[in-house]
């Protein structure tokens, strides 16, 4: 498109109005008290300040003002109308002293893929949004409504920050009354990745999370002690379930000591910080054993009653608060919680968490439930659920790691601080369903990462329950964290090995198939970190022309080459068998991940599945990078890689990528990680699968590494060649096809497999 500089048009003369200023080039344009931001073509700030009062500090949703559109152009189309156009939308707006935003003195258009155009009359968003996430499911039993996401079915969204607080050098301040207007105009069209391009410009990237964040993860509100936490990573690996989390809920902490402060449910004990020796007695021993054994450890906080005289760190505490800022001491003694107050974090978090993470803590379980009784931060406009995530994932990120939080949703901006906890949901068939909507939704507003309580917090005890738990682990096992939790109650006990034969049998299925799965799992995650595409996303994301893509909410992509379609619904028989409507899109094959039939796109069947295997579809003719099976998925060195190709049609030509770091550190963000291309490529009857040379380093890299390939649904193949050595393939039933091993081989050198003759 053709670009106008406007600074140059304004010094001759051209456009009366127009205030040049010190900004580069021309973006943003000034004309009396408007000014519009283009950000990206398909996303615009517009502001109405008086007396020209613009804001360029941070919020908490607009964290970045560097991100600048050159892609556009500016003219007067009458006069005092201005108009900026790129390819994806067309604004007229007047100078004529009022803020431009009314039907009159405004007109948006919304560019389609035709040359037309829609004329967007409404001025606020329309009923047609594809929904987003919420905040939490604690008590949900069933669907409820859903916040707003990004994307609609009419091409736009608006995302009003009129009157929010700023961020100024890491302080809330409240933003001056003369910036009457900040709407944020997402115009994509039915380019939905455009839109989540926009959201990342604007509001910054997800981050990358800490590899095992996204592992197997065991919870449960019980009041273990250091000998029975011990004994069940014991049990998790003699029953062969694999772990890579252990969080201590409550019972870490003093509870029954509490004898001051708010309380919360019917306890004043939630909140604590000073370990319990009648469970514990050796926190830092029991972490070191903990980490010896490849585990991280999370745990549990209530913050919202602060420290208190109980505490061991509380003298020392309130000595620092009565010297740098006695106004916030009431009663002579007492120091309420202040999470807007600098001072008390700072000495909050030096004398209640610096001491757990001295003796080994990894990262926190922010488990903040009391925004009805604090909703706001003191002085401000701003949710205390937002504010306190920033402040926990903030101060994670020390000692060179990357950050790490575990809180509920806190709203648009919140995605910068992963992963979220989803809450305390009720067990039953019509929530599992629900879940998997909103997990696919979620991603909508950024929320990317959900860590649910698998098999529900609240209920699950009866003779009907083990199916209803299998079913919730598979899905749980295509999700962002496998992680299991429960309430406080004799007859809950999540662990899988204690779910009954059939079940137990389905549940060690799917934690080792997410076992398997976890390097194309964590590829995954840093393609979200750079495209801000959702890990988990709906399937008009991708085929947004196809109307069967808004019309099956019960599945979903998991990445960019599985497709899965969770059994929600009870089953029949002794395998109870249940089935799963599954949408194919056009012009791909997908395979049944356990039987290897072919599915081409364009049909709508109904998939069967018994207990032990759920609806699983992987794209034809890519390479899917694996591992073998670890009960450490998280941290086992990749010191071999599976790679499984389905079929592609013929003249296929496809290339994913491996993606490796140390997985806990911030030298990610300096640019230590390793990529591996993987190509897959058909010319007939023959299939060529190519590993490039691994392009990156980082800490702890192996320079050496076995390769298996793996041809599931194949009937029969010739000749086969490691570059120019023939080699003998194998047959495995197991996954219908051909298995090829490649020795220990340099990541450094270049690999080839050529398979001739290969039949389906």
């Amino acid at each position: 498109m053709k670009k106008l500089i406007i600074l140059a048009a304004a010094l001759l003369g051209l456009h009366p109005g127009v205030q040049a200023g010190e900004l580069p080039a021309t973006n943003p344009i000034v004309v009396g008290n408007t000014r519009i931001t283009v950000i990206t073509p398909a996303l615009f700030r517009l502001e109405y300040a008086m007396q020209g009062r613009f804001v360029d500090e941070q919020t908490l949703f607009a964290c970045n003002r560097d991100s600048l559109c050159n892609d556009f152009t500016f003219s007067e189309v009458a006069p005092n109308r201005y108009q900026v156009e790129t390819d994806f939308f067309r604004l007229q707006f007047d100078n004529d002293g009022f803020p431009a935003v009314g039907r009159y003195n405004m007109a948006l258009y919304l560019k389609n893929a035709d040359g037309t155009e829609t004329d967007l009359k409404s001025r606020s968003n329309s009923g047609k949004n594809l929904g987003g996430a919420i905040s939490t499911l604690d008590m949900v039993k069933d669907r409820v409504p859903t916040q707003n996401g990004l994307l609609s079915r009419e091409g736009w969204y608006v995302i009003d920050d009129t009157g929010k607080d700023l961020v100024i050098d890491n302080r809330l301040a409240l933003r001056d009354r003369t910036h009457v207007i900040d709407r944020y105009y997402f115009m994509y069209g039915r380019d939905f990745k455009a839109a989540f391009a926009a959201l990342g410009a604007i509001s910054g990237h997800v981050p990358m999370t800490r590899k095992y964040m996204h592992g197997s993860w065991y919870c449960r509100w019980w009041d273990y002690t250091a000998d029975e936490y011990l004994q069940l990573v014991d049990d998790y690996d003699k029953n062969d379930f694999p772990i890579d989390n252990i969080v201590f809920d409550m019972g870490w902490h003093l509870q029954k000591e509490a004898t001051t402060g708010t309380g919360a449910s019917v306890s004043r004990g939630w909140t604590g910080y000073t370990w319990n020796p009648r469970y514990i007695t050796d926190p830092e021993g029991l972490m070191r054993t903990m980490h010896e054994r490849g585990l991280s450890v999370s745990i549990n906080d209530h913050p919202h009653d602060g420290i208190r005289p109980h505490e061991e760190g509380y003298a020392d505490f309130l000595r620092e608060i009565r010297r740098e800022k006695p106004e916030l001491i009431v009663n002579d003694s007492i120091v309420p919680f202040d999470l807007g107050d600098e001072t008390y974090m700072k000495y909050f978090f030096k004398y209640t968490h610096e001491p757990s993470e001295r003796k080994g803590v990894d990262f926190w379980w922010l488990d903040w439930q009391q925004s009805s009784m604090y909703p706001r931060v003191l002085g401000t406009t701003t949710p205390s659920l937002a504010w306190i995530n920033k402040l926990y994932y903030d101060r994670s990120k020390r000692d060179g790691l990357r950050g790490a939080s575990y809180s509920r949703w806190a709203g648009w901006g919140d995605h910068r601080y992963p992963i979220q906890f989803s809450g305390d949901s009720f067990a039953n068939w019509n929530l599992l369903a629900f879940e998997v909507e909103l997990t696919a939704t979620s991603g909508n507003a950024g929320c990317y990462y959900w860590a649910h309580d698998i098999g529900g917090f609240y209920g699950g005890s009866g003779p009907e329950y083990p199916e209803l738990y299998a079913r919730w682990t598979q899905f749980g096992a295509m999700s962002a964290s496998l992680k299991i939790h429960c309430t406080r109650d004799p007859k809950l006990d999540r662990r899988p090995w204690m779910q009954g034969e059939a079940a137990t049998r389905s549940l060690r299925a799917a934690y080792h198939l997410r076992s398997r799965l976890f390097p194309y799992i964590y590829s995954s995650v840093r393609q979200t970190h750079e495209t801000m595409l959702p890990l988990i996303r709906q399937m008009y994301i991708d085929y947004p022309e196809a109307d069967e893509a808004y019309e099956n909410p019960q599945q979903y992509l998991f990445g960019d080459l599985l497709l899965v379609a969770p059994i929600t619904a009870p089953g029949k028989g002794e395998n109870c068998i249940a089935t799963q409507t599954v949408w194919f899109p056009e012009g791909e094959v997908w395979y049944d991940w356990f039987s290897g039939k072919a599915y081409p796109g364009g049909q709508r069947p109904g998939v069967a599945k018994g207990l032990d295997e759920f609806p699983l579809f992987a794209r034809g003719g890519w390479v899917i990078p694996m591992q073998p099976y670890t009960p450490r998925p998280a941290t086992e060195p990749l010191d071999e890689v599976v790679l499984r190709c389905y079929p592609g049609a013929d003249g296929a030509d496809n290339t994913s990528t491996l993606y490796e770091d140390d997985g806990v550190s911030d030298a990610c963000e300096r640019g230590e990680y390793a990529k591996t291309a993987l190509n897959y490529r058909r010319d007939g009857s023959r299939v060529t699968i190519s590993v490039s040379p691994a392009n990156g380093s980082y800490e702890g890299q192996p320079q050496q590494r076995n390769y298996r390939i793996e041809l599931p649904a194949v009937r029969s193949v010739g000749s086969v060649r490691v570059g120019s050595k023939r080699v003998a393939p194998r047959r495995d039933e197991t996954i219908a096809g051909y298995v090829v091993e490649i020795p220990a081989r340099s990541i450094r050198t270049a690999t080839t497999v050529t398979v001739e003759q290969m039949q389906l």
